[in-house]
């Protein structure tokens, strides 16, 4: 038997934020091959920015955006910049920003007075604030700046807005405001920093777009031994377990485990769960503007084609009384840029795929079932409504094996728990969690294939749980702060795959 289910948003979002799972790569209504500047209607109408995938720094070095002081919402946005951050410690917020050549900058004040060139780009390997070199950022800025070098006149300045995709200390991208010019250091300008907002990079600008994640750019870390990886980019091919062919754009993930079993079980009721299941993951990205200043609108979301193939056989005894038993099999992470405009947005998502099985120890059964679908999570901002959780997902069930013996009940689920944020600061979690579950009354024995004894009842399901909540750190769109988790469920959708009655 086949059946759909649907989860429906637990509230609507307006059509100008809402991302449509697939769409191209270019955004809603951009032209293909914009350029990264900001586009206008007309002379009135709020910048339209292109949507895509950046290059990441592939072609070159990372790419980078700069806001000037007096710029955003009086119409004067981010611009592409040839500055670059050399080194970034998230700790003190120091950072040094290099640049090409040195111009003057008569037009804008600088924060500091004298003159001098440009230090040469480069990567240095600085001491953190505490003078001691850093295990998780060996490119930190050095603590001060050269005390014999004249204070020097950059590109960069106190108030300027800089976002960058990942760079030497800041592996999850920048996005801050220089507070102060400390000076020249033998490797670049030296800065302090403060957290910023998007908003001041995006002004009154719109913006629109869904972008895919590419398999090949996901860092897989299996966490258990008989976890296989195979993925296959667009554009490209790359073959699967036993040599079938992925679908483009595709990652999976094979896996088999043993499960606890009762004391003094038989052998022949040895409890595993193996399967599959391939994620095409996608980011969804929308920024409004709002008309008198502030934000507008915004949403953030991760969704993704889900196909998975597992299998639930023997007497599992996994339970307990407080929590299910649950088993990390490999966790998945990414740091994709999308270019929004000129501005590099860092998306920082991460997933931990699992078996999670709850069971009594005492039914035992067989069940096999293929999975087919497609889910969204994430959170949306309205201006007159705050945020928002989006939770939704369409999953189709199909049984391809299913039998049960002896009274008792198992429940077990293959999911992946996610992560998503921005420029490190994590905005939503959620976990969505495709499952099987089998019932047993009496002492019934029977199967899909309409074999049955003794007497009683049996039935075995499909569902899938969704749950997660959304994070204050979301407020680096330049929205207001909320000051609690918003939860994105719990929800919960099940459809039967098998069932039988004997008298």
């Amino acid at each position: 038997m086949r059946r759909t289910t649907r989860i429906a948003p637990l509230l609507a979002i307006t059509a100008a934020s809402l991302l449509v799972a697939g769409c191209s790569a270019t955004g809603s209504g951009a032209p293909d091959g914009a350029k990264d500047a900001a586009v206008a209607d007309d002379t009135t109408a709020s910048p339209r920015l292109t949507v895509r995938s950046a290059d990441d720094g592939k072609g070159g070095d990372a790419p980078s955006a700069v806001a000037r002081p007096g710029g955003g919402h009086d119409g004067r946005l981010a611009t592409k910049s040839a500055l670059k951050v050399a080194s970034f410690d998230r700790n003190s917020g120091r950072a040094v920003i290099t640049t090409p050549a040195v111009r003057p900058s008569p037009s804008r004040p600088s924060a500091s007075s004298g003159s001098s060139s440009s230090a040469p780009s480069g990567t240095p390997s600085y001491p953190t604030s505490s003078g001691s070199p850093s295990a998780t950022s060996p490119a930190s800025p050095s603590a001060t700046a050269s005390k014999s070098a004249p204070p020097p006149k950059t590109d960069v300045a106190a108030g300027d807005i800089i976002a960058s995709a990942p760079a030497p200390g800041a592996p999850q991208g920048v996005l801050a405001k220089v507070t102060k010019v400390v000076g020249r250091t033998d490797r670049g300008t030296e800065v302090t920093t403060a957290p910023a907002t998007l908003d001041a990079l995006l002004g009154g600008s719109t913006a629109h777009g869904a972008v895919p994640v590419d398999p090949a750019s996901v860092k897989v870390e299996p966490l258990a031994p008989k976890v296989k990886v195979s993925w296959a980019k667009t554009g490209g091919l790359h073959f699967g377990p036993k040599g079938a062919q992925l679908p483009l754009g595709r990652l999976r993930l094979d896996v088999g485990a043993a499960l606890p079993t009762p004391p003094g079980g038989p052998v022949s009721a040895e409890a595993s769960a193996t399967g599959y299941v391939q994620l095409a993951p996608e980011v969804d990205f929308s920024y409004e503007g709002g008309k008198g200043g502030g934000v507008g609108g915004a949403s953030l979301t991760l969704s993704g084609k889900w196909s998975s193939q597992w299998e639930l056989k023997g007497r599992a005894a996994a339970s307990t009384e407080a929590e299910p038993l649950r088993v990390p099999f490999a966790k998945l992470h990414a740091d994709p840029v999308i270019q929004v405009g000129p501005v590099p947005v860092v998306v920082n998502l991460d997933l931990t795929c699992y078996l999670q099985v709850d069971a009594d120890g005492k039914a035992s059964v067989d069940v096999k079932q293929d999975l087919k679908g497609d889910f969204t999570v994430g959170g949306a901002y309205q201006h007159a409504k705050g945020w928002t959780p989006v939770a939704e997902a369409t999953m189709h069930g199909t049984p391809v094996r299913a039998t049960a013996t002896a009274a008792g009940k198992v429940k077990a689920a293959l999911g992946a728990e996610a992560s998503l944020g921005l420029y490190g600061s994590v905005g939503v979690t959620a976990d969505v969690a495709p499952y099987l579950r089998a019932e047993v009354a009496g002492t019934a024995s029977a199967a899909t294939d309409g074999t049955a004894s003794a007497t009683g009842s049996w039935a075995a399901f499909g569902g899938i749980d969704v749950s997660g909540a959304l994070r204050a750190h979301l407020d680096i769109f330049g929205t207001p702060i909320f000051d609690r988790r918003i939860p994105l469920g719990p929800l919960n959708r099940e459809w039967k795959l098998a069932a039988g009655h004997r008298p």
